[in-house]
């Protein structure tokens, strides 16, 4: 049976974090993972967590200044400190919730200098914190257009370039079929690299069981290749009722 983790930047996104994991626990999630929680009070969090039973499988690192365009910070030439700060932030973070994971963001950024900014924080990143997994996500150019890191091809070439076995490939099934399709051969090539997958609907980023993806076969593939974390549910649900888009669940697990 497909287990599932319920993004909770997108999920339950009008509660507060302690209330929403609450939520996904009583739809029957078996995970959370998150954007930023980093207004909450990490015991507050932790406590939701214990109660519940669920682990937060990952977070992110602060994107910068997002009222000035910033979209993350690894990627950007003499923002060194700045990136580095946001990374040093999650890992306590992270560590004082028990995630495994931080999602480290790029942000709008190209060329050998972006990609030895980039490589150089990945490097601090994961020998910072070795226990941790950090995940690298390539987004697509609707949703993120400028954004560093954008197929997955870049992707494990960064990873291969840091040669650290705490840093992995986040694919997002709806980010990589906008970007380059072939999904299930795209998934199998990128197991070896690959810390979490995540899913919504395309081309909306809607429900699952809307758009182009028929996630039946995508989900039964996963498995065939041996995958069986938990899968990411980052969607919008329609009107912002999670609720009351959770049909899929039954459909696809």
């Amino acid at each position: 049976m497909t287990r599932f983790s319920a993004n909770l930047g997108f999920l339950w996104a009008d509660l507060p974090i302690v209330d929403a994991i609450h939520a996904a626990h009583a739809a029957g999630f078996d995970a959370v993972e998150c954007h930023w929680p980093y207004d909450h009070d990490p015991a507050d969090v932790k406590a939701a967590l214990d109660e519940t039973g669920l682990a937060m499988l990952g977070l992110n690192t602060l994107r910068g200044d997002v009222a000035g365009g910033d979209n993350g910070l690894a990627a950007l030439p003499g923002r060194e400190d700045e990136a580095r700060v946001a990374i040093d932030r999650a890992i306590a973070y992270a560590g004082a919730i028990n995630t495994p994971n931080i999602h480290v963001m790029a942000g709008f950024a190209e060329g050998v200098r972006a990609e030895a900014s980039f490589i150089d924080n990945l490097r601090h990143a994961t020998a910072a914190a070795p226990d941790i997994t950090f995940l690298i996500e390539p987004l697509n150019h609707h949703d993120a257009p400028g954004y560093f890191l954008n197929h997955t091809d870049q992707a494990r070439r960064m990873i291969e370039s840091v040669g650290a076995s705490n840093l992995k490939l986040m694919f997002d099934c709806y980010h990589v079929q906008i970007l380059e399709g072939d999904l299930t051969r795209r998934l199998r090539a990128n197991l070896d690299i690959t810390g979490h997958i995540q899913f919504a609907g395309v081309p909306s980023r809607g429900r699952p069981d809307e758009g182009e993806i028929d996630y039946r076969h995508v989900f039964a593939h996963i498995a065939e290749i041996g995958y069986d974390a938990p899968l990411g549910a980052e969607y919008k649900p329609e009107g912002g009722d999670t609720d009351a888009s959770l049909g899929w669940m039954r459909t696809l697990r």
